[in-house]
């Protein structure tokens, strides 16, 4: 890192923005100008997608800024305004959908340094945007307390980036995903104006900062919910039909009285890429990956005895860096292990109809065979039980993708496509949010914020970037 100091010579000459005056603006905030860092930092997972790929590889910031504080954070938002740059949010850039990618250059603002955990109390936890979720359990365990959900990311990503990118992960099983009532308590941004201001989200209100890449204010603290910290049991059972994966997996969901972070059906041929669990699943077979609380286990193994799965591997969860997790096969992490093996796939991110998931998943199964393959991960949302899916595809062509994403809709499977850029594209409804939408004008009236996101958005003010 380097202060504002820097010379000219080291502005980048084809920067189309007034940079210089921008650090000189934001004084002795930590800067980095140096090219290797702009072209790491301005990157996320969007390679997962061959479309993404191409059209994101040249997108690089023109600086780097490190905020240590919100009052940092104001004073490079009123720089910004002022000199008319865009400004991107980093978090942990774990997100797959080209979300940090910063479009239009200019400032990427990243929230590693702002990482520290406010107060926590029973239930509750109140941390700054850049909190890691790795570190927030580890604080929050001691005292009996663990985060309700998080990605298959966990190790690497930051609250802020969760909230701003994410839908939900391990957990949303029993909790549901980000966006349901409760899941974010208030959310705290710093608006993007002449004279930026600091707004407080409480409630229903702070779901207008969800899963919006960040163009709806610059997100500098978050109230979670908590949820009992319990002792976790990693299972893995073998079933030789997918189909019956998923029955077991929706009737433990179903099961109100055991108690579970985690259900993953997956078909075969995906489990012979999980090298770390590869003895517990055998050749051919599907298998479902859990996470079932301790108290829970033995209710557990009683029902799976009227399914006809094995049992092949039973033992506490270990949370540690040190260690490749059980929860790191599952979601998007299975397209990853999936990665190493095979470059030439890609995914999906869909969400079955609730009452027809064992159903859909069949239909798509014989449809795509050997082109299309089906993990699951259970989830409530709006109070039913169903599941969300991230299929690994074998890639050929854009126009066979798309095929594949038509046969998913024609069957009622939602898609939330993984391959554009922007909110309203990569929604399973295809808009984006009204309240997103006008609370985006108030508080981001220039448009400065991740520009190309919300392509709904058209800006009012003069003077607006275009």
């Amino acid at each position: 890192m380097s202060d504002a100091t820097l010379s000219a010579p080291d502005i980048r000459p084809s920067s189309r923005y007034p940079i210089e005056a921008l650090l000189a603006d934001i004084g002795d905030i930590a800067t980095s100008l140096d090219p290797a860092d702009l072209r790491r930092k301005s990157r996320d997972y969007y390679w997962y997608s061959p479309i993404l790929a191409t059209r994101l590889k040249d997108k690089v910031a023109d600086v780097i800024v490190t905020p240590r504080d919100e009052a940092d954070v104001i004073r490079v938002a009123a720089a910004c305004y002022r000199h008319r740059v865009p400004l991107t949010v980093r978090g942990g850039a774990t997100g797959n959908y080209g979300q940090c990618v910063p479009l239009e250059g200019g400032v990427l603002l990243d929230m590693a340094a702002m990482n520290r955990i406010e107060w926590q109390q029973p239930g509750i936890v109140r941390v700054q945007a850049g909190a890691k979720l790795f570190d927030i359990d580890a604080q929050t365990r001691p005292l009996g307390w663990e985060l309700r959900m998080h990605p298959s990311t966990k190790r690497m990503a930051q609250i802020g980036g969760f909230v701003a990118g994410g839908s939900g992960g391990i957990g949303s099983v029993t909790f549901g995903g980000m966006r349901e009532p409760g899941n974010i308590l208030a959310a705290r941004i710093v608006t993007v104006e002449e004279r930026p201001r600091v707004i407080e989200l409480r409630g229903d209100a702070a779901q207008k900062i969800s899963r919006a890449y960040g163009t709806t204010g610059i997100i500098t603290a978050l109230e979670m919910p908590l949820a009992p910290a319990l002792p976790w049991i990693d299972v893995i059972v073998a079933f030789d039909d997918f189909a019956e994966s998923i029955r077991f997996g929706r009737a433990i969901a179903m099961a109100d009285g055991v108690v579970k972070k985690l259900l993953a059906p997956i078909e075969w041929p995906l489990p012979q890429n999980f090298a770390g669990l590869r003895q517990y699943c055998p050749d051919g077979k599907a298998v479902l990956l859990g996470m079932i609380g301790s108290m829970s286990i033995e209710s557990f193994e009683t029902l799976l005895e009227a399914f006809g799965g094995t049992l092949t591997y039973k033992a506490p969860s270990e949370d540690v860096l040190t260690k490749v997790p059980l929860y790191e096969h599952t979601w998007n992490h299975c397209t990853l292990q999936t990665f190493k093996v095979d470059r030439n796939i890609t995914y999906l991110q869909v969400l079955y109809p609730h009452d027809r998931v064992v159903e859909s998943a069949a239909e798509i199964g014989a449809r795509f065979e050997g082109e299309v393959m089906q993990h699951l991960e259970f989830i409530r949302i709006n109070g039913l039980m169903t599941a969300s899916g991230i299929p690994v595809i074998r890639f050929s062509t854009p126009e066979r993708l798309y095929e594949i994403m038509a046969a998913y809709e024609a069957r009622g499977i939602m898609i939330a496509n993984p391959h554009v850029l922007t909110l309203e594209d990569g929604s399973r409804y295809k808009r984006v949010d009204a309240d997103q939408l006008a609370f985006k004008h108030e508080v981001d009236p220039l448009g400065l914020l991740n520009p190309g996101k919300m392509r709904s958005f058209v800006p009012r003010s003069p003077g607006a970037l275009q």
